[in-house]
């Protein structure tokens, strides 16, 4: 997906059709303020002070017919606050999709309102997949931003070709590279399940893995059954096509020291099984491979980046259907590392394909591995759609993960997973249960079942995605699809390098 070219002009064109002002906060309105007079009579008009600014933000035509948005950034307001203010001040412009946006910033604190107006450029102005007759939308073209000072020893260069100096430049190289991860992140998760099963899933993965030189290795059903993997066989038997895989991706750089596993659920369709989901909880359910886009968007950011450590990529693509051969209730399987598991509820199926591949993962021996998955209706139950939920091995780790959800604006909360909760998981006849029937606290549940299957005591964190679709948009993302994840994921590798 083509991102919008973006350039550092001089001055404000006379051309400028859409412009997005970003104040900081202030009680009054600078001087200099582009459309200043414009934006007073706005504000008169509408009985607003200026500092209610960083609440609305308002829109006018000037003169010369170009639409103006101004809004205020409070730099004492925590990230996630900043970028919905940003993305507000947006929306009022690429409603009406223009070919150019121009950026304006000033003040203290300009370059960081310059990176979340950029970055909201790219996620929000780039298209999505839709399937209509006529589809007369049109994509961002051009971004050009004004008031970043840069200094004098590359202010000559800036000018000549639209480009600035390192450090800067390598800003807004890795704003676009996280942006692209988004984006990947998001287009996978949009498409029809008809245009996404884990067979063309997997020619899409290994066409990014020739794009990006990764090493790529595919387990198939064939070589699962071979290896004993039988838990996530179990879910995958019950489709036609014997399809699914476990995908394994590699990104390395020479100089790092230290390797992450990431682990993606990618479920292309969940019916539920022969637990059948009534209709209103199937609709959408091809997004429950949400947590492999993520993986892969945050493996595409990296590379990108040429962040330095080392990427093990793991897909868990596969169909939940019904079926004659689909696994039923009372089914006892073997999973990878040998545990017997009793099946409980066939609708816990992303539980039981990233056991085997959290098995897989974790006997490499990762620095740390990370899971995305869509994972429990309980998590999104008990957060809503405006956080996502996250478990560490340990309390630190958790809390650091929390942290950097700060940080980047994709905030996550953390839950308990102690010891005592695992006794719900007993089973007369397996050496564990699936999941329980009455559902109480099945996020925390499904997550001490996960950790059964992580080996040599890996440092593991689990993030359960309640927030990957959010209506009204989340953060800097203005569509309900948003790519949550694939920021913090991002943010959490460059903490490791």
């Amino acid at each position: 997906m083509k991102l919008a070219q973006l350039s550092f002009p001089a001055t404000l064109s006379s051309s400028i059709t859409h412009l997005l002002v970003l104040l900081p906060k202030s009680k009054t309105l600078p001087k200099d303020v582009p459309h200043g007079e414009l934006l007073t009579a706005v504000l008169k008009r509408r009985a607003m002070k200026a500092d209610e600014l960083a609440k609305s933000p308002v829109a006018a035509n000037a003169a010369d017919g170009a639409l103006v948005a101004w809004a205020m950034v409070d730099s004492d307001k925590d990230t996630f606050a900043q970028q919905v203010q940003v993305r507000k001040g947006l929306q009022l412009l690429l409603e009406e999709q223009p070919k150019t946006l121009a950026i304006s910033v000033s003040g203290e604190h300009a370059q960081r309102a310059a990176e979340l107006a950029v970055y909201g450029a790219w996620v929000n102005g780039a298209l999505l997949p839709v399937h209509k007759k006529k589809d007369e939308r049109k994509a961002l073209q051009k971004i050009e931003v004004y008031g970043l000072d840069v200094g004098a020893n590359s202010f000559a260069q800036r000018r000549t070709n639209g480009r600035i100096n390192s450090p800067l430049q390598e800003t807004f190289d890795a704003l676009k590279a996280q942006a692209a991860g988004n984006l990947l992140c998001r287009e996978l998760t949009v498409l029809p399940p008809n245009e996404l099963t884990p067979g063309i899933y997997r020619q899409r993965v290994k066409k990014l893995a020739q794009d990006n030189g990764w090493k790529h290795e595919e387990f198939d059903m064939k070589a699962l059954r071979k290896m004993g993997a039988g838990a996530f066989v179990a879910v995958a038997q019950g489709s036609e096509t014997e399809d699914a895989a476990i995908v394994h991706l590699t990104y390395t750089h020479p100089k790092a020291k230290q390797t992450v596993a990431l682990v993606g659920k990618g479920i292309c369709f969940d019916t539920g099984g022969h637990n059948l989901k009534p209709s209103r909880y199937m609709h959408n359910m091809h997004e429950d491979m949400n947590g492999s886009a993520v993986t892969l968007g945050i493996l595409l950011a990296a590379t990108q980046q040429k962040l330095v450590v080392n990427i093990d990529c793991w897909l868990a693509l596969a169909q939940n259907h019904i079926s004659p051969k689909a696994y039923k209730q009372n089914d006892i399987v073997k999973a990878l590392n040998g545990t017997t598991i009793e099946v409980m509820h066939t609708d816990a199926e992303g539980r039981m394909v990233l056991a085997d591949t959290l098995t897989l993962a974790s006997r490499a021996k990762p620095k740390l591995m990370i899971d995305f998955a869509t994972l429990t209706g309980s998590m999104a139950m008990a957060l809503g759609a405006r956080y996502s939920g996250v478990f560490g091995t340990t309390d630190e780790l958790a809390q650091r993960a929390v942290s950097v959800g700060k940080q980047s604006g994709e905030r996550l909360c953390a839950f308990p997973q102690d010891e005592d909760y695992e006794p719900a998981l007993d089973s007369k006849v397996a050496d564990i249960k699936q999941c329980t029937l009455d559902g109480e606290a099945d996020h925390i549940l499904a997550t001490r079942f996960l950790k059964r299957f992580v080996e040599h005591d890996t440092p593991w964190l689990h993030v359960d995605l309640s927030a990957s679709r959010c209506d009204g948009g989340l953060g800097i993302v203005a569509h309900e699809v948003n790519g949550f994840g694939v920021g913090w994921g991002v943010a959490m590798l460059k903490m490791l390098h």
